[in-house]
């Protein structure tokens, strides 16, 4: 199982539910990266996205014993959650947020894929900072790049080295 969070420079993610900054080339990334798999993601992330990403499993983890979603798997704990994957290739499985639910699978992941944003919008919400945990190493970094907003990002993988 892997991680896919864009961040901003001070690991902020988002305030009130929403991802603060958008780069297109991050969505990009995503999409190819995350296509044909699994994705989990919290129903704030969710509803955020608004439909199921198309050309993957979709599983939405919520409190909400009402909440249904079409196209969409909905489960209600973590362990229900695990059971819905494990039958699923955990190379193509992802989880996509929100903080919630990252920092709920994070030990769980071998890989995170952290798109760092050199910017430090207003955040609420954040991602833990892998450059300081002694459980994940960074394994590759591209080139710092400029987005076609003129931001600058990088993309990151780390390796979580408790977890192989």
């Amino acid at each position: 199982m892997k991680i896919i969070v864009a961040v901003y420079s001070d690991w902020g993610i988002g305030s009130g539910g929403n991802q603060t900054i958008v780069l297109p080339e991050d969505r990009r990334f995503f999409s190819n990266l995350t296509a044909g798999g699994v994705v989990i993601a919290g129903r704030k992330t969710f509803d955020e996205i608004c439909k199921p990403l198309p050309d993957r499993k979709n599983i939405i983890l919520t409190r909400d014993r009402g909440y249904t979603a079409a196209g969409a798997v909905t489960v209600h704990s973590f362990g229900e959650a695990l059971n819905e994957i494990a039958v699923d290739d955990p190379d193509k499985i992802f989880v996509i947020g929100g903080g919630e639910i990252y920092r709920l699978f994070l030990p769980m992941c071998s890989y995170a894929y952290v798109t760092k944003i050199d910017t430090a919008p207003l955040s609420d919400t954040f991602f833990p900072n892998l450059d300081v945990m002694q459980d994940w190493s960074l394994e590759s970094r591209s080139e710092v790049q400029n987005s076609e907003c003129g931001i600058w990002y990088s993309f990151n993988i780390y390796k979580n080295v408790t977890n192989q």
